[in-house]
């Protein structure tokens, strides 16, 4: 759900295990964190979250195309095949942006 106010949803789950599910399931696919010490565990959350930005120990307001060197940010799509009509191999790839962090914020 989209709420365009500052409002977060939060679920308490028993483990990483449920909150992938759930993420995969109810998530928007657009961007999704994990705040965790266990390397491994968060490894797991890049690779099995799908998600268009994942971040570990970071803020989601990093999720912005000029933060990622892209320029002004025009749209957004959480499509993983987007585009219409013909198409060339750029227009069947798509990308998963993973950022890492030590608790950095975005002011």
């Amino acid at each position: 759900t989209e709420f365009l106010a500052p409002i977060i949803a939060v679920k308490v789950v028993a483990g990483l295990d449920e909150a992938i599910t759930h993420i995969n399931h109810y998530g928007s696919h657009h961007t999704d964190a994990i705040v965790s010490e266990n390397y491994s565990a968060a490894l797991r959350f890049l690779r099995e979250v799908d998600s268009s930005s994942v971040m570990i120990n970071a803020s989601t307001r990093f999720a912005d195309g000029f933060e990622y060197g892209l320029g002004a940010e025009i749209g957004i799509s959480t499509d993983k095949i987007h585009a219409r009509g013909p198409v060339g191999l750029e227009g069947l790839t798509s990308q998963k942006w993973i950022v890492l962090g030590h608790g950095e914020v975005r002011a």
